[in-house]
C-alpha cells in the first residue's frame, strides 16, 4: 500500500515518489521533500529522531512515570518520556537490552509505539486520563496533552495569559507551513475540567467596561450582584448565590484579602488594570484555601505573565471629576526571573449631586496604590518556583454635605460630613517545589503578613480600627498509585488582632487559628470526585470541622453535571461590615448571646449546590447553557436587624432558621463571527427568623435579568479593531426595612420599584499597542430619589443614608486612553 502511495506522488517512511509523478502534482500539493530524510523509522511530522529515541504514545504525567518505570524495568539504565513530541529516549547497555525488548514492556504497560500496540484489555484498563488517543499518527501531536498543564498548575491556574487586547476574546495563533490556525477562547469560560463550577474571567472581559477596580470588574457578569450599599460613601459590594460579600472568600493570588477591616472598602485596594485574571468559584471551594468560603471563592491574579518586557500606561476620567492613571510593568529578568510593577492614582474632585438633596453622591478624595512583584520559575528543571509582593495603599475620603469642611473640629462643623483615612501594607511569598522525576508530587508553602489601619467619623460618631493578620499554608501533594488517586495535605496558621474603637468602647481581640486539612481526588474515565475536610483550633470560636465534597459527572463530552456540598464558618466584623449603616443616627445595639466576639458566635452554615452544563451548535458555533441551583443553610448566623426600629442597628444570633435559595440559568452563544450574546435569569428567595418573625431579608431581589452583547469587527493589518460592548441589568422588587414608625413623610414603602440599569462602551484599537474608549454607565439615569431619609436634618433622629435599593447616581460618561510600550 506505501509502495501504491509513493507511485500517487507521496513520499513516505518506505518509499519516495518518482520526480516526475511528484512534479506532475498540482501546486497546492508540493509539500515539503526535504523536510526529513525518507528511512523505515522516520515519521514526517517531527525532525529526525535520535537513534535511541522511540514514540510512544500517551497523556500525562502518570503515562510519563508509567512508560519510564517499564523501561527501567527491563534494563534501560534511563528512559525520558516527553509529552509534545511523543517520544522516549533510552539509554541502555545492548548486552544487557535492546530497544526491541524495552519498546515490548512498554506496550505491555499499556502504552502504543512505533514497534508493539498495547493489547485493548490493557489500554481499557489505564486510568482514564492516561486514555490516549490510538489512532493520531505517529509525529503528530497529540491533542489530549496539555503542555502547560504543569507550569498551570504551579502558578495558582493562570491560564489566561498577559496578552493584548483583542476584541471579546483570546486569541492562540499556531503556523504550519505558512498557514496560520487561529483559536478563539472566550473572555469568560467555565472550566470543563474543574470538578467545581469555576469561571475564568480573562482581562478581556475587563475590557468590556471602566472596570476602574475590583467592584467594578463584575458588570458583564451575570453570576455576582454589584449593588450600592450607602448613599453618602458611595461604596459598592458584591453579592453572591443571594448573600452579602462577607460570606464569599475574596483572595489575592490564592491569599487572604478582603475581609476583616478590609470588608467594606476593599474591593477599592485592587486596581482593574493589574488584574491578569479572576477564577469565580460558585459554592464550597477546596478545604486548602481555609475555612471562611461559605458561598464561594473570587480569587484574583495580578499581572506577572509576559514572554517580553512590556510596559502599559492607562489614563481614565469620567464626565464628573473623577481621574485615575495606571501604571504596570512587567518584565523578564532572564531565564527564571521576571519582575512586575504596579502602580496606581486616582481622585475624585467634583461636587456631584445629581438628585440635589445637597449631599454629595459619591466621596471627594484621593489614593495611591503601588505594588512589586518578584517571580522565580525553575519547575522544568530543579523544580523550584517563588513569587514574592509587596503592595502600599493610602486613600483618603470626605464625604457629606457639599459645605462640609473637613479642616473644621467635629463639633464646630455645620454641616454633616464623613471622613475615611486608611493606610494598608502587605507582603507575601509563595514558594513551590516539585519533585524531581515525580511531576505530580510537590510541596508549597504560603506566606502573609497585612497591616490595616483605619480612622473614620460619620457625623458625630467616630469609628477607627487596626488590624494585624499573620497567614501561613503548607500544602504537600501526590498521587495514591496513579494520578487517578491524588490527594492534598497540610497546616495552615491564622493569627488576626484587631482594635476597634466606636464611639468611646474599646473593642479588642486576638484570634488565632491553627488547622490541619486534607483533600482526595479521585478520577475516573467520567467522573471526578473532590473529597476534603479540615479541622480548625479557633481559640475563640473553639474547635471547628469544615468537611465540603465536590463531584463531575460528564454525561457526554458536552453535558455536564457537578453537585457539591460543604461546610463553612467565620467570626463576624460586626462594626466593618456594616458601615453602610453607619451613615446614619441608628443607635448600634449588639444582643450578646455567649460568645467571645463581640459577646456573639461565630457564623456557620451549610451550602448546597447542582449545575448542569450543556453545549451544543447553533449557527454552526458554539453555545452553551447552565442551569445551577444552591441552597445556604444557617446553622448560626450574626443577623443585622434594621426592622425593629428606624432608629436602631441590633446585631444578636440567630434563633431559628436562615436560608437562602439561588437559581440561574446563563446562555452563552454567538449567532455570528465576533458577536457574543449572553442572557441570563436569577431567582432568589433570601428568608431568616428575626425576633420579630421569619422575613425575606432587605435589600435582595428574588428576580434578575441580564444581557450581554458583545461584537468586535475583524483585525485589520495593523491590528487595529473596532470593539462594542452593552450590559443591561434587570433588577426586580426588593423589600425595605420596616419605617412604619417614622412620620409619613420619613416612611419608605415596603417594596422598592423594580429598575433596568444599561452600560456600554466602544473602544478603538488603534494597532496593537494604543486603544481608546467612550462609555457611559446607568443610560436609563434610573436613581432613588429617596436615598437619604431626612436629608435635610443630618443630625434628626430620623436621619439615614443606607437605605439603599438602587443607583444614586444619574448616566455617567467616561474616556480612556491605554499605550502599551
Amino acid at each position: 500500500m506505501l509502495k501504491k502511495v509513493a507511485e500517487a506522488g507521496h513520499d513516505n517512511e518506505k518509499f519516495k515518489a518518482p520526480d516526475t509523478t511528484y512534479n506532475g502534482l498540482p501546486g497546492c500539493c508540493h509539500y515539503e521533500r526535504d523536510l526529513q530524510p525518507v528511512q523505515s523509522e522516520t515519521y514526517p511530522h517531527h525532525p529526525a529522531k535520535k537513534n535511541n529515541e522511540f514514540y510512544v504514545r500517551g497523556n500525562c504525567a502518570s503515562c510519563k512515570a508509567r512508560i519510564e518505570k517499564a523501561a527501567k524495568d527491563v534494563g534501560a539504565d534511563g528512559a525520558e518520556w516527553n509529552a509534545e513530541k511523543q517520544t522516549v529516549t533510552l539509554d541502555f547497555d545492548s548486552s544487557k537490552t535492546s530497544s526491541d525488548k524495552i519498546l515490548k514492556a512498554i506496550a505491555d504497560a499499556g502504552h502504543d509505539n512505533e514497534k508493539y500496540k498495547a493489547t485493548d484489555a490493557v489500554y481499557n484498563s489505564l486510568p482514564g486520563c492516561c486514555l490516549y488517543d490510538r489512532d493520531f499518527t505517529f509525529g503528530e501531536a497529540n491533542s489530549k496533552v496539555h503542555y502547560e498543564e504543569k507550569a498551570t498548575k504551579h502558578e495558582n491556574h493562570n491560564e489566561h495569559g498577559a496578552s493584548p487586547a483583542d476584541g471579546s476574546h483570546s486569541k492562540k495563533e499556531k503556523s504550519i507551513d505558512g498557514v496560520v490556525v487561529t483559536g478563539s477562547r472566550a473572555a469568560t469560560s467555565l472550566n470543563k475540567k474543574e470538578t467545581g463550577l469555576v469561571f475564568n474571567i480573562d482581562k478581556k472581559e475587563l475590557l468590556k467596561a471602566a472596570c476602574c477596580n475590583l467592584s467594578e470588574s463584575f458588570e458583564t457578569n451575570a453570576t455576582v450582584d454589584v449593588s450600592f450599599s450607602n448613599a453618602v460613601t458611595g461604596t459598592k459590594q458584591l453579592k453572591m448565590l443571594g448573600l452579602d460579600q462577607k460570606y464569599t472568600s475574596l483572595t489575592k493570588e490564592q491569599l487572604p484579602e478582603i475581609r476583616g477591616l478590609a470588608s467594606a472598602y476593599g474591593l477599592n485596594f485592587i486596581p482593574g488594570r493589574w488584574i491578569e485574571s479572576i477564577q469565580l468559584t460558585k459554592g464550597g471551594s477546596t478545604v486548602t484555601n481555609g475555612y471562611e468560603s461559605i458561598t464561594g471563592q473570587i480569587n484574583t491574579e495580578l499581572l506577572k505573565n509576559a514572554k517580553a518586557p512590556e510596559t502599559s500606561l492607562n489614563l481614565f476620567s469620567d464626565f464628573n471629576g473623577r481621574a485615575e492613571a495606571n501604571i504596570t510593568s512587567v518584565s523578564p529578568i532572564n531565564d527564571k526571573w521576571s519582575q512586575t510593577f504596579l502602580l496606581h492614582g486616582n481622585g475624585t474632585f467634583g461636587n456631584t449631586d445629581m438628585n440635589h438633596d445637597g449631599f454629595l453622591d459619591r466621596p471627594k478624595g484621593t489614593q495611591l496604590n503601588a505594588a512589586y512583584l518578584l517571580n522565580y520559575n525553575d519547575l522544568e528543571k530543579s523544580g523550584f518556583g517563588s513569587h514574592f509582593g509587596i503592595n502600599f495603599i493610602r486613600d483618603e475620603r470626605t464625604a457629606g454635605q457639599i459645605g462640609f469642611d473637613k479642616k473644621l473640629a467635629q463639633n464646630e462643623q455645620p454641616a454633616y460630613g464623613v471622613g475615611i483615612d486608611i493606610s494598608r501594607f502587605q507582603v507575601w511569598n509563595k514558594t513551590g517545589y516539585v519533585f524531581k522525576g515525580k511531576p505530580y508530587q510537590s510541596i508549597g508553602w504560603m506566606n502573609q503578613y497585612v497591616y490595616h489601619q483605619q480612622d473614620s467619623f460619620f457625623g458625630l460618631r467616630n469609628y477607627s480600627g487596626q488590624q494585624h493578620t499573620y497567614y501561613s499554608n503548607l500544602i504537600f501533594e501526590s498521587i495514591i498509585g496513579n494520578t487517578n488517586h491524588k490527594y492534598k495535605t497540610g497546616a495552615s496558621f491564622l493569627y488576626d488582632g484587631y482594635k476597634e474603637t466606636y464611639l468611646t468602647d474599646d473593642f479588642r481581640r486576638n484570634e488565632i487559628v491553627p488547622g490541619i486539612f486534607a483533600e482526595y481526588t479521585l478520577t475516573g474515565l467520567k467522573y471526578t470526585l473532590v473529597a476534603g475536610a479540615r479541622v480548625d483550633f479557633h481559640n475563640l470560636a473553639g474547635t471547628q470541622f469544615t468537611p465540603r465534597l465536590n463531584f463531575k459527572y460528564d454525561i457526554t463530552p458536552q453535558t455536564i453535571l457537578r453537585l457539591s456540598a460543604g461546610r463553612g464558618f467565620r467570626t463576624a466584623n460586626v462594626f466593618a461590615e456594616s458601615q453602610h449603616y453607619f451613615a446614619s443616627n441608628r443607635s448600634i445595639n449588639i444582643i450578646p448571646n455567649g460568645g467571645n466576639i463581640y459577646g456573639l458566635k461565630p457564623e456557620i452554615a451549610w451550602n448546597y449546590g447542582a449545575s448542569l452544563q450543556q453545549e451544543f451548535k447553533l449557527f454552526g458555533r458554539k453555545s452553551s447553557i447552565i442551569a445551577d441551583f444552591f441552597r445556604t443553610d444557617f446553622q448560626d448566623q450574626v443577623l443585622v436587624d434594621l426592622d425593629q426600629s428606624p432608629q436602631q442597628l441590633t446585631f444578636y444570633n440567630l434563633e431559628g432558621k436562615s436560608f437562602a435559595n439561588s437559581l440561574q440559568t446563563q446562555w452563552d452563544f454567538t449567532p455570528f463571527r465576533n458577536f457574543d450574546v449572553r442572557l441570563a435569569y436569577k431567582y432568589y428567595d433570601v428568608q431568616a427568623d428575626y425576633t420579630g418573625g421569619r422575613r425575606e431579608v432587605p435589600f435582595m431581589a428574588k428576580h434578575r435579568g441580564f444581557v450581554n452583547l458583545a461584537y468586535a469587527t475583524n483585525k485589520n493589518d495593523k491590528g487595529g479593531f473596532w470593539s462594542f460592548d452593552t450590559t443591561l441589568n434587570w433588577v426586580g422588587k426588593q423589600r425595605l426595612p420596616d419605617t412604619s414608625s417614622n412620620p409619613a413623610e420619613f416612611r419608605l414603602p415596603v417594596y422598592s420599584e423594580s429598575y433596568a440599569v444599561l452600560n456600554a462602551q466602544v473602544s478603538r484599537n488603534f494597532n496593537k499597542k494604543i486603544r481608546a474608549y467612550l462609555g457611559g454607565e446607568n443610560l436609563t439615569s434610573y436613581y432613588q430619589k429617596n436615598a437619604i431619609v431626612d436629608f435635610k436634618n443630618p443630625f434628626g433622629s430620623y436621619f439615614d443614608g443606607g437605605m439603599v435599593y438602587a443607583p444614586i447616581m444619574k448616566a455617567n460618561f467616561y474616556v480612556g486612553l491605554d499605550v502599551t510600550f
